[in-house]
């Protein structure tokens, strides 16, 4: 029973300690590259009720090396971004973020965010879309 009990703990511990490698401390790296966004949140106003809506997040890299966005996750199905993993952006280049939003069934206001991921010293960095979805008229007869 003890010898169950200590390869248990044993293999707890290496668990532990294999999770706590996966996420390297970043480097403090002066010439980083650093992803800077014009606006971090965007205010479509009041939308159509089951409609889509689409905006754009334009970012520079404020730091002295390449920056390479690796991805974008939102945190529901109905707001998409879309993120320029195809080349990394050099100092001083500016890129942009595509977002689609699509609505609900209910006229609501709504918060949404997602997050870039790239190599920049300050990932990740939340982006926020937010507004209002219209209540649906009755249709003239």
């Amino acid at each position: 029973m003890k010898r169950v009990f200590f390869i248990t703990i044993a293999c707890c511990f290496f668990i532990a300690k294999s999770i706590g490698q996966q996420t390297p401390a970043k480097e403090n790296n002066p010439n980083a590259p650093e992803i800077t966004f014009e606006e971090t949140v965007h205010d479509f106003g009041t939308i159509p009720l089951k409609g889509e809506a689409e905006c754009e997040f334009i970012f520079t890299n404020t730091g002295k090396e390449p920056l390479i966005i690796q991805n974008c996750q939102s945190t529901c199905g109905c707001t998409v971004p879309t993120c320029p993993k195809d080349k990394p952006v050099k100092p001083g280049e500016k890129g942009t973020i595509k977002v689609k939003y699509t609505t609900t069934n209910v006229p609501v206001p709504f918060n949404k965010q997602f997050m870039v991921y790239s190599n920049a010293k300050n990932s990740p960095v939340t982006v926020t879309i937010k507004g209002e979805i219209a209540q649906e008229t009755a249709s003239a007869k």
